[in-house]
């Protein structure tokens, strides 16, 4: 049995765009990149990392300057036209005048093999919904169909891009509810977010892009411990605060010492040597340690590029 090729291969990947005025923009540089079959991978990046112009070369939607895409071992367009892929975007429109079950239909109908329209409902989460008019459903219904249209091909890999913009919390919450049911179907999934705890959650790898190029790669765990070290919080007597941040700074690897109130805060390099010498010197109690955060690490490690105006949204 030959083994199979992976869902997505990509190798030295250029895309560059020119602006209004002449300017040449490098949206993707020298991206290498495999996902395997059955991967959960969040794409992370400020705006303007080259996210969105990755996922349009893996949907065919353009060439690359240079460079290789290949989808299930072949071109991306070969593998959307096969019914293997299928994506929920940013952009594009629905069409108003219908109603969602209305949508499903007619979209159906333009494929070899969909499947029941009453299962793609209930999987996307649409079945209370399904006579409501597009033009009256909320942004975040009309990204559930949107949702619901890439089921109907029951495609391998689905794509997804910000595909819980506009939703609310509770509507978010439901919508990786239905994912996590996905991907233990054995579905390649790839998703572009804002929200770093959708990646921190839900995928089991994440790749962090920047001005173009991959920064990072790896599990979420991975990607934290790439950031400078760990934190360590204690309680401390408030007469003894100061005394004990003296103390403290001048141990090795501890990068930073906040305190407010009596509740004092230590970024270091090795917390275990931090909370051995504050507990062999009856320094503070209630001890935590914790590892940093994809926040952090993100801001860490795409610092050069975001900007200084720009929220992480979490």
């Amino acid at each position: 049995m030959t083994n199979q090729p992976p869902a997505v291969e990509i190798r030295d990947l250029h895309k560059s765009f020119r602006q209004r005025g002449g300017t040449q923009v490098h949206a993707v540089q020298g991206v290498d990149l495999t996902i395997q079959r059955g991967e959960v991978v969040a794409l992370l990046g400020p705006n303007g990392a080259g996210k969105t112009t990755t996922l349009d070369l893996v949907l065919g939607f353009g060439q690359p300057d240079h460079g290789e895409v290949r989808v299930f071992g072949g071109s991306p367009r070969a593998a959307i036209e096969d019914g293997a892929v299928s994506a929920v975007l940013q952009t594009g429109g629905l069409l108003a005048d219908l109603t969602v079950r209305e949508t499903l239909k007619a979209v159906a109908s333009l494929m070899p093999r969909p499947l029941p329209l009453d299962e793609v409902l209930d999987r996307a989460g649409l079945t209370t919904i399904a006579r409501h008019m597009v033009s009256k459903c909320s942004g975040g219904q009309q990204q559930r169909l949107k949702f619901g249209l890439a089921l109907l091909a029951d495609p391998e890999l689905l794509i997804l891009d910000e595909p819980t913009a506009g939703m609310d919390v509770r509507a978010r919450r439901e919508f990786w509810d239905t994912m996590h049911a996905e991907a233990r179907q054995g579905r390649t999934i790839i998703f572009a977010t804002h929200y770093l705890e959708e990646a921190d959650t839900f995928a089991n790898r994440v790749i962090l892009m920047s001005r173009g190029k991959i920064v990072a790669d790896g599990s979420t765990a991975e990607i934290r411990a790439r950031t400078t070290g760990r934190t360590v919080v204690a309680e401390v007597a408030v007469q003894a605060v100061e005394r004990v941040r003296e103390a403290v700074l001048t141990l090795d690897g501890v990068h930073d010492v906040t305190v407010r109130g009596g509740r004092m805060t230590i970024t270091c390099r090795d917390s275990d040597a931090v909370a051995r010498y504050l507990l062999m010197h009856n320094l503070g109690n209630h001890l935590e340690i914790t590892s940093a955060n994809l926040e952090q690490a993100f801001v860490a490690l795409t610092s050069d590029s975001l900007d200084t105006k720009e929220e992480v949204s979490l």
